[in-house]
């Protein structure tokens, strides 16, 4: 299959990606099946934020594949301990991913970074919830504000993606991946969360927590269409002393709503 093309203001893949994925693609193909909604609402011709739930170890995989299918080559914030590797981590360093090193003085650069590459045209990937989810039953908890501070401080849309089957296919916090059945990997992007009523505010705390919310509201939105049943009316949060106190989730189905 060949490489999408990228807009005429986004990045080439670059070989490096190209090779990686090639060398994925069919073993990808082969242990799961893919259901890819709403590319539509992926920006052809500006920067954009992408704000995804995290169900699993695998999910990036399967959100990279379908942003590069679409034309999109993916750039994630990534743990600088990843990227220091000293293979897999030079492979990504060269495929533009970008470093996140956590409370050090270099932790402001990967903003820097990831606003740069939006102004440049990319779309950048931020997972708002900074780690996989701990609610039992798997809905996004509530998010940092990164994804809303790039996108107000750049003007640029946020567009929300849900995903489901990756926590299917391998579960959260386990190491060994359930290849029977085969999985169905569904991500879906929503239309771009509406921000225009803060976007001529001046970024406070408080402007920063309601565009968060508004973004996870919409990430969660697009999870409830997948899955079919209504999301909870609350979010968890890490510092919810109830989340600590719960088992890590474990599914053994995964209602999907068919399109």
């Amino acid at each position: 299959m060949e490489s999408p093309a990228p807009s005429a203001d986004r990045r080439e893949p670059g070989m490096v990606l190209r090779c990686i994925v090639g060398t994925l693609r069919a073993p990808v193909t082969v242990m799961v099946k893919r259901d890819w909604r709403g590319a539509e609402h992926l920006p052809a011709h500006e920067g954009f934020v992408v704000a995804a739930n995290h169900v699993s170890h695998s999910d990036p995989v399967m959100l990279a594949h379908f942003l590069y299918d679409n034309g999109v080559p993916p750039r994630y914030l990534a743990k600088a301990a990843i990227l220091d590797l000293p293979v897999a981590g030079r492979l990504l360093r060269a495929t533009g991913q970008i470093p996140v090193y956590r409370g050090t003085d270099h932790a402001s650069d990967a903003y820097a970074a990831a606003k740069q590459a939006v102004l440049d045209g990319e779309g950048v990937i931020f997972y708002p919830e900074g780690t996989i989810t701990r609610d039992p039953d798997e809905w996004p908890m509530s998010g940092k504000t990164g994804a809303a501070r790039v996108a107000l401080d750049t003007g640029c849309p946020v567009i929300p993606i849900a995903q489901w089957g990756p926590n299917m296919f391998l579960e959260p916090y386990t190491k060994v991946p359930r290849l029977f059945p085969r999985q169905t990997m569904v991500v879906s992007a929503g239309p771009p969360v509406d921000l225009d009523d803060l976007r001529a505010r001046e970024v406070t705390a408080a402007i920063l927590a309601t565009a968060t919310e508004h973004i996870m509201d919409a990430v969660t939105e697009e999870l409830a269409k997948i899955r079919g049943v209504p999301a909870p009316e609350s979010r968890m949060s890490l510092d919810d002393p109830r989340v600590r106190q719960r088992p890590r989730p474990r599914r053994q189905t995964a209602p999907v709503k068919e399109k």
